[in-house]
């Protein structure tokens, strides 16, 4: 597969289109949210090139709670408001960081990321989790990572039965 992070936004924009394609393919006919929750950590994991960690947090208890991921061990628990996990859940929408450091709060659960990007997940309007992703490099993350990664959640809110905890 060529460079996710192709020089050129065209491609960019190509490549997300391709790995959209790949990841309806990976989830259909599955529903279990662990099970398509580490497929798809997995798959970004080996397409996305310099990052350092991606996974998901998912909402219990009015708080944030590590799922599954790839990368070094992670915070467990993030308080909804806190860091960019917490406030892309207080505010709805998509946390887009180009460097960590100047974030406010930022939560530091691996000292070698210096960018990240949080787009929350959603089921009936409500979030009900995030998918979290962090670079070593500063500025790692773009609009079209934005917009590539935002509807790859859609598939994701879409292929996950969010209710199997007795939500």
């Amino acid at each position: 597969m060529k460079d996710i992070n192709a020089s050129y936004p065209e491609e960019k924009a190509e490549m997300y289109k391709l790995l959209h394609s790949q990841m309806k393919a990976l989830l259909e006919g599955e529903h279990d949210m662990t099970a398509n929750l580490a497929n798809v950590s997995a798959l970004l994991n080996e397409v996305l090139d310099n990052i350092n960690w991606v996974g998901f947090y998912l909402m219990k208890n009015n708080e944030l709670i590590l799922g599954p991921f790839q990368g070094k061990v992670a915070c467990v628990r993030i308080a909804a408001g806190k860091g960019v996990c917490g406030t892309a859940v207080l505010e709805n929408k998509t946390q887009l960081v180009e460097d960590v450091h100047r974030f406010p709060g930022h939560i530091a659960c691996d000292s070698a990321s210096n960018s990240e990007i949080v787009i929350p997940l959603r089921c009936k309007g409500k979030v009900v989790g995030v998918l979290d992703i962090d670079s070593p490099l500063i500025g790692r993350f773009d609009t079209e990572d934005v917009s590539g990664l935002e509807k790859l959640a859609g598939v994701i809110e879409e292929a996950c039965d969010w209710m199997q905890d007795g939500k």
